[in-house]
């Protein structure tokens, strides 16, 4: 196993779906590990320090959300998970407990392989993007931290003081998925009652002011039923 590639943790119980996503992994360029279960997941990220977890929630022993509780007591590793369940409860209680992107069983390579480029490339830049003196820029989108001015294209976009908190905590964590609940506590504070709709509202005029047209995910995609994520360049 080279020492320069990311070492990839699968933990996945069906033999098939582990030996396709190892496959498909290594061809990448990465090094995969593989578990069956919960605690072989457990012990084999303790020993290995992954730079990043594939889960399956159906595991033999537990369900996949203690792994991620688990392995969130002490490091921030990325985790995608990857499940045959369609509700998007199980995406909100997967991504509220840590894990970092959803993808749902059956799914392209192709789209596994940019969320999981994705992942690695937001767990090694400080804060979501190229900065400098206090400035973030993705996709043609600069925030100044400092002004609390944001530009698109070169051209001042002009935010409220809520809209713009919002887009600054959507491109802090770009390329993840942020639950709805995640984002009400950050903005409004854990203690807000009915913030889903507030939430709604101002995002809609925030992607109005951005450019976007109704299906345009330029800059943000609506995780419908669960959340937002700040697109990045593949």
């Amino acid at each position: 196993m080279s020492s320069n590639r990311y070492k990839l943790l699968i933990v996945e119980d069906d033999r098939q779906m582990r030996s396709l996503l190892t496959a498909v992994t290594e061809a990448a360029g990465y090094a995969p590990l593989n578990a069956s279960s919960c605690a072989e997941g457990l012990a084999m990220f303790s020993s290995h320090l992954p730079d990043l977890i594939l889960l399956d929630l159906g595991l033999p022993d537990q369900d996949g959300r203690r792994l991620i509780h688990a392995v969130r007591q002490a490091s921030a590793c990325p985790i995608i998970v990857l499940s045959a369940r369609l509700g998007e409860n199980d995406k909100v209680e997967a991504l509220d407990e840590g894990a970092n992107d959803y993808v749902t069983k059956p799914f392209s390579t192709v789209e596994l392989l940019a969320r999981l480029r994705s992942e690695l490339r937001a767990a090694r830049r400080p804060a979501g993007g190229q900065q400098s003196a206090g400035k973030i820029q993705i996709n043609g989108l600069t925030l100044d931290h400092d002004l609390r001015r944001v530009y698109v294209d070169g051209q001042e976009i002009r935010l409220t003081q809520i809209e713009f908190n919002i887009l600054s905590l959507l491109v802090a964590n770009s390329g993840r998925v942020l639950t709805y609940a995640a984002m009400i506590r950050e903005v409004w504070g854990p203690t807000d009652v009915g913030g889903v709709k507030k939430l709604q509202v101002n995002m809609a005029n925030i992607r109005r002011k951005l450019g976007e047209r109704p299906g345009d995910n330029r800059f943000i995609l609506n995780e419908l039923g669960v959340g937002y994520r700040f697109v990045t360049d593949e």
